[in-house]
């Protein structure tokens, strides 16, 4: 006799069934992963347009991996806390950049410099994460765009303190290589070389092939514990595929193997240097997104996320919780926007920190994130789509238009019409379970 709902009496579905591919499931996948497949496709197409060998692409990628993935990192626990894209990370790279401006002008290189930019930021960007933490509590439902206008108010109080009180009674500055021959305001472009480039990338290089290699170990020795622990009892089996966890060692070694053997022999890729350093400090903040999550801070945030009645019901502070995802958010985007231009080497000074939003909400949308969901591996996939396709849109466009420019207009109009599609998708699905709810 089969087992059945109290309530339905409908059968109730097997794990076999559960696991079972079924057109409606392949549906759904499309419609939740319709961004990403559709980019996947456009970095297919253009890589192959492009012509561009695979040691070029693997430099290009990895520099803009490393320089641009911590700030699209910043964007995931407001849209935990249910305050979607923050924008506002814009405050927080000028923090970071206005940081960098005064240690380049004392003079101070290297890491002592980093870590005092570091010191000097950390500060301001959390008072600045407050002030727009409990903006955003005054405008509940309306953080996005409340966000976006406040990251272009606040850049006029940039331009203002950088371009008219530097060099005045104010804040008084005098140096020739950053200040305007008039004696006030800083130059359009300040130089990092010989300062602060490439402080944190050069700690540690290490060639493509071994980094893979290294990689592809740790991960395999992870998924050794897992099995042990597995075998003691210490994890449910239910949590971990069989099948899955067989896979995912199986292609470990295979990349192990892969970067054994390109590291021995005499390839391009072997020329291509990872900043090994700055992508553990990007490992450290992924596994920091991972593990807040299960703290009693990270349920906290989840649970105002998915409804601040409830989370009130249950005694949690909502708008301390808000708050304090902003003040992290703003506080993570200064340090990325650090790690951003030493890798970068030169900047604008009035320009640099105007589309970290935008262009991090841009890459993490691309991922395969909402306004409503953001994983770590939403931000590491979407940087990468992202930046392929800014990479290979210029040459694409030249090769199949005869014109580069055209490619550039592309990648343009990509980084605001992806997030444009995401808002409209995510207000389609509401609608739609708005739709089903009543039918229901």
């Amino acid at each position: 006799m089969k087992q059945t709902d109290i309530q339905t009496m409908d059968p109730i579905p097997s794990p076999a069934h559960e696991k079972r591919i079924t057109p409606d499931k392949v549906k759904r996948f499309l419609i939740n992963n319709l961004v990403t497949i559709l980019f996947v496709i456009l970095c297919a197409v253009g890589l192959r347009l492009s012509g561009l060998s695979m040691a070029f692409y693997l430099n290009d990628i990895v520099s803009r991996f490393a320089r641009n993935s911590f700030l699209v990192l910043a964007l995931i626990i407001p849209v935990m806390a249910g305050m979607g894209l923050n924008f506002a990370i814009v405050l927080g790279a000028m923090a970071g950049q206005g940081a960098i401006i005064f240690v380049t002008h004392w003079g101070i290189a290297g890491m002592n410099g980093i870590l005092l930019s570091v010191l000097i930021c950390t500060p301001i960007a959390i008072l600045l994460g407050w002030m727009t933490g409990r903006l955003l509590n005054r405008a509940r439902g309306k953080e996005m765009i409340t966000s976006l206008i406040l990251g272009f108010f606040a850049n006029g109080v940039y331009q203002l303190i950088f371009l008219i009180m530097v060099g005045s009674p104010l804040i008084p500055m005098k140096n020739e290589v950053l200040v305007l021959s008039s004696g006030v305001g800083l130059r359009s472009t300040i130089d990092l070389s010989g300062g602060l480039r490439y402080a944190i990338d050069d700690v540690i290089r290490t060639p493509f092939p071994q980094f893979v290699m290294y990689l592809s170990l740790i991960g395999a020795l992870y998924l050794v514990s897992v099995i042990i622990r597995m075998r003691s009892g210490k994890v449910m089996v239910q949590q971990y595929s069989k099948k899955r966890l067989i896979t995912l060692f199986l292609l470990l070694l295979a990349a192990m193997i892969w970067g054994l053997v390109t590291s021995l022999s005499v390839s391009m890729i072997n020329s291509v240097r990872v900043p090994a350093f700055t992508m553990i400090i990007i490992a450290v903040l992924c596994l920091f997104n991972i593990f807040i999550v299960k703290t009693k801070l990270g349920q906290d945030f989840r649970t105002v996320g998915q409804d601040q009645h409830i989370a009130e019901v249950s005694g949690i502070n909502v708008s301390r919780t808000r708050v304090l995802a902003i003040v992290m958010s703003t506080l993570l985007a200064a340090w990325g926007q650090i790690i951003f231009l030493q890798n970068l080497g030169a900047f604008s000074t009035y320009g640099s920190h105007e589309q970290v939003g935008m262009f991090a909400s841009a890459a993490i949308l691309i991922g395969g994130a909402s306004v409503s969901k953001a994983t770590v591996g939403h931000a590491i996939l979407g940087t990468i789509l992202f930046h392929t396709l800014f990479i290979v849109s210029p040459l694409a466009g030249r090769n199949l238009f005869g014109d580069a420019q055209l490619g550039e207009y592309f990648r343009s109009f990509v980084a605001y019409g992806v997030i444009g599609v995401a808002l409209g998708l995510h207000a389609w699905k509401k609608l739609m379970q708005a739709k089903n709810q009543k039918k229901v």
